[in-house]
């Protein structure tokens, strides 16, 4: 279900879960998304492998696009699109 993106968009708002394991980003996510208005995308960085499979099923879920993540230097780069 996860998407590696040759582009990454634009994030309006960045949560930092590194070093933090499942559940961790998942509910830093969870929280994180208030921060940020419907339309605009909200970046998670974590380092725990589960992660990239967590946050496209939590969007799809809740009502919010996944649209996919990067690899960076030992960590992830999740971004998700807040729909409601």
């Amino acid at each position: 279900m996860s998407q590696l993106l040759s582009q990454v968009p634009d994030a309006a708002s960045s949560v930092d879960a590194r070093g933090s394991a499942c559940p961790g980003p998942l509910l830093e996510a969870k929280k994180a998304i208030a921060s940020v208005m419907v339309g605009e995308v909200l970046e998670i960085l974590s380092n725990d492998p589960g992660t990239k499979d967590d946050i496209p099923i939590w969007a799809t879920k809740v009502g919010h696009a996944y649209l996919g993540h990067a690899e960076a230097d030992g960590y992830e780069r999740i971004f998700v699109r807040r729909q409601k």
